[in-house]
């Protein structure tokens, strides 16, 4: 990127402003698809967390914060810079979800249940469905709420998850540690 603004900039210097604007649209380009590939990012990581929820049947806290964290920074980065349009439709998620699902699974396969299972295992466990829809519901929370209101939001639909009721009430799956009373 740096050898294209130092084009730009010679571009305009020379008032070659048919260059300038095609190295204007490459930039562009350029960043959308970082930023697409940063949304795909947290995506996996959001679907790598709901996987090991679905096949464990439980909600550590550490799950809930990393779904959580991948939702607020999927919100941060899909709003455009103008703040009223964003880089993903609400309706168009369903593509991106249907690629990382594919990466969280493989993923998954080293820590779900300690790495008990290999990745084609997993493949055939995994309800996909049930995940990208559960996906979608999260991400339909980033285009109706604000970056204050979203954390109470999402933490509100994962305590409806498997396992989320107890993660609420802060008591352990059995055979945990817990808060001695």
């Amino acid at each position: 990127m740096t050898q294209e603004l130092a084009d730009l900039r010679t571009s305009i210097l020379e008032g070659r402003y048919q260059d300038a604007l095609t190295l204007l649209d490459e930039l562009d380009g350029m960043s959308k698809k970082a930023i697409l590939r940063a949304i795909k990012s947290f995506a996996i990581r959001m679907l790598l967390h709901l996987i090991k929820n679905q096949l464990e049947q439980r909600l550590t806290n550490s799950w809930a914060a990393s779904i959580r964290g991948s939702i607020l920074e999927i919100q941060d980065l899909n709003l455009k810079e103008n703040k009223t349009s964003y880089y993903i439709k609400s309706d168009d998620w369903e593509s991106l979800l249907t690629e990382a699902i594919e990466v969280a699974i493989r993923d998954a396969s080293v820590e779900v249940l300690e790495g008990a299972y290999s990745p084609f295992q997993i493949s055939n466990m995994v309800k996909r469905e049930e995940i990208i829809a559960t996906a979608q519901d999260l991400l339909t929370l980033t285009y109706n709420n604000s970056p204050l209101e979203l954390p109470a939001k999402v933490d509100d639909k994962l305590s409806h998850l498997p396992g989320g009721e107890t993660w609420k009430e802060g008591r352990l799956s059995e055979g945990g540690f817990g808060p001695k009373y």
